[in-house]
């Protein structure tokens, strides 16, 4: 037997489930929305943290879902970016952001992706979207709609489907769709940290000459770390017993925040640039990682993710209202076109970023560190870079205005 529903998403991590919450919170009964994932029900532990911006955060506040994040969330009060080598005794800042974009609202948070996850299923599940632990095997278009066959043998039938099934998505690979990009040789290595001081809510950015050193705050006296080195350095440190590896880490860390800890086991994961050819096919649709891979520089992936969450479901709780499709071909171009211009942009960014300050080049040290400086005394441009990253310029999707839909 086959069983219906409106909307399948291919894969339970924060995009599929916000998405799912989305469209389901927005049009109740009159839609059924299904979230196929084999993790459903295990606890996940990558260890993974994000910085979720203000855009995002207000859109997740919308849906149900910031609330029982409570003291698990560490709001971002400021950041301070720095330009040196890891052996050098003195790191000047070159550049700092206050960490509000409206008074008492932080530009961003961090949060446990673990957490958010197990928030966003309640949400989910609260909504009466339904929640199969079970993979999506292969598909095929047909006239009636998108015919689904999961890894456990199900069979279903979908007016639409979204791949929001990860960097490796075996759904984009399965409708034909390309992707440009290219791997950058380094892998970004994330562990949790504790620390014998409080880090006050600060973010901090040192650009060292094999990629930059990320120092993320968390709850309590901890910090997530994401460390650029070559893909063959990272997998030797990570490999490292904790003291040997506790050694590397304080020559880049430093000693303002006390003793270091490490709280988890070290992890590298490959760092590329990866854009789909297309977000869309017929009666199809890619969010998140399944349409695009940037470099993890000023934590934009997670966020572009996000807002392609917002403009998907924007554009499907709109047509259905209208008693159309939400497959159709037109709701599905609108979505691409919304979201191609902000990818491409944000991807080129941080290309450009990790290119000009991966290196040790004396006049590209120069050039870089003035513009910094220069960057820095100029309060107006400060301000629109970070309400730039917080995803709340333009004509933001109404999600992450903080409107319902």
């Amino acid at each position: 037997m086959t069983e219906r529903a409106d909307i399948i998403i291919g894969g339970g991590g924060i995009a599929g489930l916000s998405l799912a919450a989305a469209i389901k919170g927005a049009l109740g009964v009159s839609v059924s929305v299904v979230v196929c994932d084999p993790t459903f029900g295990a606890f996940k532990g990558t260890g993974k943290a994000s910085a979720i911006a203000a855009g995002p955060r207000r859109m997740l506040e919308t849906l149900g879902a910031w609330g029982a994040m409570g003291d698990k969330a560490q709001p971002i009060l400021d950041m301070i970016v720095s330009d040196s080598r890891a052996a050098d005794p003195v790191r000047p800042v070159f550049l700092s952001f206050a960490g509000e974009i409206e008074p008492g609202e932080p530009f961003a948070h961090m949060i446990m992706n673990d957490e958010l996850v197990l928030s966003l299923e309640a949400v989910c599940r609260d909504l009466g979207v339904g929640c199969v632990a079970a993979g999506v095997q292969d598909f095929s278009v047909q006239p009636d709609g998108a015919r689904i066959v999961l890894t456990n043998g199900e069979r279903r039938l979908a007016r639409l489907l979204v791949a929001a099934d990860g960097a490796r998505s075996r759904l984009r690979d399965l409708a034909g769709i390309r992707q440009v990009g290219w791997s950058y040789g380094q892998s970004g290595i994330v562990a949790t940290v504790g620390h014998e001081r409080d880090h006050n809510g600060r973010a901090e950015e040192h650009f060292l000459p094999p990629g930059p050193f990320a120092i993320l705050p968390l709850s309590g006296r901890r910090s997530s770390i994401v460390w650029t080195e070559s893909n063959a350095d990272a997998e030797t440190l990570v490999s490292l017993d904790k003291t040997d590896f506790l050694r590397e880490l304080e020559r880049r860390f430093g000693y303002h925040l006390g003793t270091l800890d490490v709280l988890d086991q070290p992890r590298a994961w490959p760092l590329g640039l990866y854009v789909s050819r297309s977000f869309i096919a017929e009666r199809f649709a890619l969010v998140g990682d399944a349409a695009h891979l940037i470099h993890p520089i000023a934590g934009q992936g997670i966020n572009l993710g996000l807002r392609d969450v917002a403009a998907l479901a924007e554009c499907v709780v709109e047509t259905a209202r209208l008693g159309l499709d939400p497959g159709n071909g037109e709701a599905l171009a609108r979505y691409q076109q919304a979201r191609r211009f902000d990818t491409i942009t944000t991807a080129g960014t941080m290309e450009a970023l990790n290119r000009l300050f991966s290196n040790d080049i004396g006049p590209l040290r120069l050039a870089r560190d003035l513009g910094l400086g220069l960057v820095d005394r100029l309060p107006g441009l400060k301000r629109f870079f970070i309400r730039e990253a917080a995803g709340i310029l333009g004509a933001a999707p109404r999600l992450l205005r903080g409107e319902t839909l």
